[in-house]
């Protein structure tokens, strides 16, 4: 493990921060990609020291939780998600002590943190995988990943025919000729999750993040923990299966629940409503509702959602499921538009629909922009708890035209899988107008930041009404104020026009217009807030094309 396994680690005495209960509910999260969001040392990497620099920028936008991709120690050859210690903190992000700094005044700003847990897999460079490389075949330490004999006369085949999500077989073979499966990049090996040790393990781990002081953990692949028993050939190379959208032998299966339900009981032993976010991609949001079931953790990402495209119909059939989903296990719905793994919907909205997830091309700037201010209020309209993803309150569309040479996403090399373009979501965000990454840092950036961000920049946009950065801190407020917003399980739906949403939650009202051309709906009462420009006369609002519009019946 890293050398810094060794450092002892700082007991916080700041007690988790203090107010009303369930806040996880309603709550919206921030996510926080640390090598991207502000650099502290100048050394043109994103860490700690910059990202806690920043907590005020996060508390003043009006954000509960702050979400942290992982800078644990990592050779990084998949952005942190390759852990070789995951209980020291990776010296490109900082130390332990920066760790526990952040998270203390985080706490004092009234900002709540959340850490990624990474547990399918570790990296190659994790100290049980090295000793198990070095030991050979039979060795123990072999039996708490995947290491299997290959197939065809000499072994020379694939134990079965998994494919890597990143592309090419899901199988390396070692020196020895045993072959061990990796779900991602060959640098991360999946841990067979049916050894005693592995669970002992992350129990372990757990405890030491929360006795920090950390108010939750996102579950990263928290559907692939468990395999089918004997590994069975898929049968089919469809890709689209490897991302959860149909039962396969080695996600969401159905032995991963037992493991959270255990994971449940050591969370409800400290104080401060600490809680658990699953990233699970499941065939449908009922089985994802199988995730967030009393005993078992808190919220589920809501990837159906995030996937929809721009239009009435299908986005109140993916509200409607959701909610009906997850009433019954008494979980709250959860919302999000862009993360550190597809194109922000920024530049996915500014595409004709069908693309996917991961798009190659601009498309129309202005289009993408307008859609992608509505379909921001549209989600933090809804009840239940929305997720950020960082730049996306500044508006930011994703970089299609990074060169070859600067790409580090390692789905990018294996031609395969998924596209391999997540770096254009990953670039530093700015936060000037002027420098030599914008205000990133004093070092430049380690991904190449487009001219075009300096107007884009939080300095750019504070303050100017209008803007998508202020439109954010207006919509945070609101929320906030605002009872019906977050809260409860339901909404009622409105009659209104074609290519139109509409929904009612107590005195307020969402209209979103998600058609080509204007459209004009009743409006008995007060603006709150509004994506672009409307015109109201008599009771009415006309809504442009790509707008959405908030109100309230209240009078006061």
């Amino acid at each position: 493990m890293s050398q810094h396994s060794a450092d002892p680690a700082p007991h916080s005495t700041v007690a988790t921060v203090t107010g009303r209960r369930d806040w996880w509910r309603d709550a919206v999260i921030y996510q926080v990609y640390p090598r991207s969001f502000a650099d502290g040392d100048g050394d043109g990497m994103g860490d700690l020291a910059g990202i806690r620099s920043r907590l005020p920028y996060l508390r003043d936008l009006g954000v509960d939780a702050v979400w942290l991709s992982p800078f644990y120690a990592s050779p990084q050859a998949d952005a942190g998600y390759d852990v070789a210690d995951y209980r020291a903190v990776d010296p490109m992000f900082g130390t332990l002590l920066d760790a526990d700094a952040l998270i203390r005044d985080a706490h004092t700003l009234g900002l709540r943190i959340i850490v990624d847990l990474v547990p399918n897999h570790s990296s190659d460079q994790y100290d049980w995988f090295r000793r198990a490389l070095a030991e050979g075949p039979g060795s123990p330490l072999r039996e708490r990943y995947h290491f299997r004999a290959g197939r065809g006369e000499n072994g020379e085949l694939p134990p079965n025919d998994w494919e890597s999500v990143f592309g090419g077989p899901a199988w390396t073979r070692v020196e020895d000729g045993e072959w061990y499966l990796h779900l991602f990049a060959p640098e991360q090996p999946d841990f067979n999750w049916e050894h005693p040790a592995v669970g002992d393990e992350f129990r372990s781990i757990l405890r030491f993040w929360l006795d920090m002081g950390v108010d939750g953990f996102r579950i990263d692949v928290a559907h692939g923990l468990v395999k089918a028993a004997g590994l069975p050939d898929l049968g089919s190379h469809d890709q689209l299966k490897l991302l959860g959208n149909d039962v396969t032998p080695f996600f969401d299966q159905d032995g991963v629940h037992a493991i959270y339900r255990q994971w449940r009981t050591i969370l409800d032993e400290y104080s401060g409503e600490r809680v658990f976010v699953a990233e699970a991609w499941t065939p449908t949001v009922e089985r994802t509702a199988h995730y967030v079931r009393p005993d078992e953790l808190h919220q589920a990402f809501n990837f159906q959602y995030l996937t929809t495209e721009w239009d009435a119909g299908e986005l109140r059939t993916v509200v409607d499921r959701t909610l009906e989903a997850m009433r019954p296990v008494g979980a709250p719905a959860t919302w999000v538009l862009s993360n550190h793994d597809v194109t922000r919907h920024a530049t996915r909205f500014a595409n004709p629909p069908g693309l996917g997830t991961q798009i190659r091309t601009a498309g129309d700037r202005g289009l993408g922009l307008r859609r992608a201010r509505a379909a921001t209020l549209l989600m933090l309209a809804l009840p239940g708890s929305a997720y950020v993803y960082q730049g996306e309150e500044l508006g930011l569309p994703d970089v299609v035209d990074l060169p070859d040479e600067v790409r580090q996403d390692p789905a990018y090399f294996r031609g395969a899988g998924q596209d391999g373009f997540r770096d254009g979501c990953r670039v530093p965000i700015p936060w000037t107008r002027e420098g030599t990454s914008y205000g990133f840092g004093t070092g430049g950036s380690w991904l190449p930041q487009p001219d075009s961000w300096a107007e884009l920049s939080v300095e750019a946009q504070t303050g100017v009404p209008g803007s998508t950065l202020e439109l954010y801190r207006a919509a945070l407020a609101v929320r906030r104020a605002q009872a019906d917003l977050g809260a409860g399980d339901a909404v009622e739906w409105l009659r209104a026009p074609e290519g139109v949403l509409a929904f009612r939650r107590g005195e307020f009202v969402c209209v979103a217009n998600t058609g080509s051309g204007s459209v004009t709906v009743p409006m008995r009462g007060r603006v709150l807030l509004a994506s672009g420009e409307i015109a109201e006369s008599d009771g009415e609002a006309k809504l442009p094309a790509d707008t959405t519009l908030w109100w309230t019946e209240a009078t006061g």
